[in-house]
């Protein structure tokens, strides 16, 4: 009868002995600065790390720039929105804003900054931005809600305040959604 062949244990057993029993591999240093690195052996020495606080320093200067980036993004999403778009040319086709800033009406700066939120979703939309025309500059706030789920919007204000003047409604008691019926039959808000 023939023997089975045997099964060595031994490298078996080099994985379950103590550490202080297993063989130790040699290393080998890092190379030295200046000298020309010809090969590279897997079991070499690993460099030291120079510890350095210099993320510290910049940490806060990235940290400015992403708020800065994303307040910039967000406010120019603002600005280039219908309903931006839309409030602006009816500011510059009302004729008694255009006796109060003149012709011309458009964004205060170059780069305007619209305050408040506008969330057509929820149905609220709270909004002031500068603007300038011929005459003067002034503040315009624009505020509408919609009170249900599918109703339309309701202007609350619509208002132009000129710089050092007083506060004027646009409105005049004319707004086009107001008292108006829906295709379902009921009224809008």
């Amino acid at each position: 009868m023939m023997s089975r062949p045997r099964l060595r244990l031994s490298p078996l057993r080099q994985l379950f002995q103590r550490p202080s029993q297993c063989r130790r591999r040699t290393l080998v240093a890092a190379p030295k600065a200046g000298s020309v690195l010809m090969e590279r052996r897997a079991d070499r020495e690993l460099p030291s790390l120079k510890t350095s606080n210099r993320w510290l320093r910049t940490a806060p200067l990235f940290v400015f720039i992403m708020v800065t980036s994303t307040l910039a993004i967000f406010n120019y999403q603002n600005s280039n929105s219908s309903v931006v778009t839309s409030t602006m040319y009816a500011l510059r086709t009302n004729e008694e804003a255009r006796s109060m800033l003149g012709d011309e009406i458009y964004f205060a700066n170059s780069l305007p900054w619209i305050w408040g939120s506008i969330d057509q979703v929820h149905g609220k939309i709270d909004i002031e931005f500068k603007v300038k025309g011929n005459k003067t500059t002034g503040t315009m706030k624009f505020r509408s809600e919609r009170r249900k789920r599918m109703g339309f919007f309701e202007t609350v204000e619509w208002s132009l305040q000129p710089d050092g003047g007083e506060k004027v409604s646009l409105i005049q008691g004319n707004d086009p959604f107001r008292n108006r019926t829906t295709a379902s039959g009921g009224t809008a808000a």
